[in-house]
């Protein structure tokens, strides 16, 4: 026996004359997980609502050999009888606690590795799945009750051997937040995420997969892919999309077809032959590892190991994809400016203020339907008041905000306890703001952005304060890049805002500015955001001088401006430089937007 940081394990993995750890492996070509485990239980007799995971105990032999099947088939990752096993179904007590549970699913899994033929690598993944209760607000389970059940199925799994973590089947992108991050808090193991869509290609809450994407490696799984509800020819435009925004290999694990039932009983229509033939075209959509869900077999299993013995695996490459999320979808960082809306921030707002001192959380959300209806892409979120609860008062305005819009949010704070709270509870991959180049800022703050994920809004000061030219901003911006390198965290996951000071006091605070946004843009091809009404403060006429700024900004490289998507001439600016650059598609919205403007006579 010998342990790493995967586990304990009772069988070596062999390539080579060495041992290869899990992680190598599925960068290293294809990987075969097992099939359906339920329907073949069911065909040994499972009774209906009979608990599966019972099996482990009082029929290890069936457990067993179902196993050393798939095994015998050219599987290289076994998926323990573990889907439903959690605290929700298992007690602590008795033969058929939680704990015993688990510990002979794995026992099982390793018992039919010690017996199989060791001519290929064997890991031991711990199956968890869905809890089976939606999380608020749409159900009634609070997000930490799901993650404090899933450490406690997580804990178990690694206490006993698993090599890895599987969590399979999630509809829901929160659900399978809270499941990561119980992960990370009580495991090194590696973990994978697989997701089931319906037939419109999105969760049953909505995430699209570039969405699911962007959320998974925020929260550091070592792959992600897709499972149940399609067949394999329906998976495959999917699988395209999560090949063309993962930086990790992809998992596509099809039922046999989509179900039918029949005299009573489930049937699915795709035999091992065609189900091969079908994952051929999953191969190039790009996954790497392969399997199978409901109603596959071994038999199905082995005819798709012999098929892609014909095709190379696709390399995961790094996508150099700037993103955020909301539970629904993602925006994107590219050609197009970002709209971030700064409606939701007292600097400057009596009424703004007023509401938060009065604990008036419809007046807020107001402000950011309002916005939405603006077409702000993302809303900045600020409720930072002195004689306030800062951090309550932001986890209720994130829970709050994310029940009545699906724009993503950007969570505005100094306050490192009110950003990790909302970071914990923001159901997303969230924009983080801010992180600055001061020593004891990167130490605090980039640990969280690492946790949680998110894309890090970066100021350019530091202990010095800010610097009067482009190049000492463009030098705090390498310092930070550098500094997020330290913590694991990319390039693509930094946003750089090189700031602005008003013209009124600094005259050439604008050009300064503009040069920073050319240098960050060309020398560092990095992202860059600005707070952009800061320009005009102490001026007459601001949204003059704003919407003139926010122009020569665009044109220089501007990636997002935090303005007030109520302003007109920021507007005007924003549609007429996107329909001039031909990132406004046949003029369409600037069309839209200067159909409903006032008439010029």
């Amino acid at each position: 026996m010998y342990r790493s940081k995967y586990g304990s394990h009772n069988s070596e993995a062999i390539s080579g004359g060495r041992l290869m750890n899990i992680l190598e492996k599925i960068n290293s070509g294809f990987t075969y997980f097992d099939g359906g485990c339920g329907t073949i239980l069911q065909e040994q007799g499972l009774k209906p609502g009979e608990l599966p995971e019972t099996w482990n105990i009082i029929h290890p032999e069936i457990i067993q050999k179902m196993h050393y099947d798939y095994l015998c088939s050219g599987v290289n990752i076994l998926k323990t009888n573990t889907f439903g096993a959690n605290s929700l179904k298992f007690g602590d007590e008795g033969e058929l606690s939680l704990e015993n549970i688990i510990s002979a699913a794995i026992n099982n899994a390793r018992e039919a590795i010690s017996k199989a033929p060791a001519d290929t690598e064997r890991y031991v993944a711990l199956d968890v799945g869905p809890l089976g209760k939606l999380l608020k607000p749409l159900g009634d389970m609070e997000f930490e009750h799901a993650v404090t059940i899933f450490k406690k199925t997580i804990e178990l799994g690694a206490k006993y051997g698993a090599d890895l973590v599987l969590v399979e089947t999630m509809n829901d992108i929160y659900e399978a937040k809270a499941a990561l991050l119980a992960a990370g808090e009580v495991t090194d193991l590696p973990v994978f995420l697989t997701c089931a869509y319906d037939e419109s290609g999105k969760l049953l809450t909505g995430a699209d997969p570039k969405s699911v994407v962007a959320v998974a490696e925020g929260l550091g799984v070592s792959a992600v892919g897709i499972n149940c509800s399609l067949g394999p020819k329906q998976m495959a435009p999917l699988v395209e999309e999560l090949s063309a925004y993962a930086s990790v290999p992809v998992i596509c694990n099809p039922n046999a077809g989509l179900p039918r039932t029949e005299n009573g009983k489930t049937i699915f229509d795709v035999g091992p032959e065609d189900f091969a033939k079908a994952m051929k075209l999953i191969i190039e959509a790009g996954a790497q590892i392969l399997g199978g869900c409901c109603g596959t077999t071994p038999a199905h299993i082995k005819a798709t190991v012999l098929e892609s013995a014909n095709h190379t695996a696709k390399p995961v490459t790094e996508k150099n994809i700037t993103m955020v999320t909301s539970y629904t979808h993602s925006v994107i960082f590219d050609r197009k400016p970002i709209l971030i809306g700064e409606r939701i921030n007292p600097t400057g707002k009596s009424k703004f203020k007023q509401a938060l001192r009065d604990h008036n959380i419809d007046y807020i959300l107001q402000e950011g339907l309002t916005q939405q209806e603006k077409k702000a892409d993302i809303l900045d979120v600020n409720v930072g008041l002195p004689e306030i609860d800062e951090v309550a008062m932001m986890i209720e305005v994130v829970c709050e905000l994310q029940a009545v819009t699906d724009l993503p949010l950007q969570i505005d704070t100094t306050n490192v306890e009110a950003m990790e709270k909302a970071l914990r509870v923001y159901n997303g991959k969230a924009m983080i703001n801010s992180v600055n180049g001061k020593e004891e800022v990167m130490n605090a703050i980039f640990p969280l952005v690492k946790k949680y994920g998110g894309l890090c809004v970066a100021l350019t000061i530091d202990e010095d304060g800010i610097p009067t030219t482009a190049e000492g901003r463009l030098a705090i911006a390498k310092k930070i890049y550098e500094k997020a390198a330290e913590y694991g965290i990319k390039p693509k996951d930094i946003i750089v805002d090189p700031l602005c000071m008003s013209i009124s006091a600094e005259p050439e605070s604008a050009n300064v500015t503009l040069e920073a946004l050319r240098l960050i843009r060309d020398k560092l091809n990095g992202k860059t955001s600005l707070g952009v009404s800061n320009i005009s403060f102490g001026l007459p006429s601001r949204d003059l001088v704003n919407g003139t700024f926010f122009t020569m900004a665009m044109q220089n490289g501007l990636s997002a401006a935090i303005m007030n998507p109520n302003s007109a001439e920021m507007m005007k600016a924003y549609y007429t430089f996107c329909a001039l650059n031909a990132i406004d598609a046949n003029c369409g919205d600037y069309i839209d937007y200067a159909s409903n403007l006032p008439s010029m006579v």
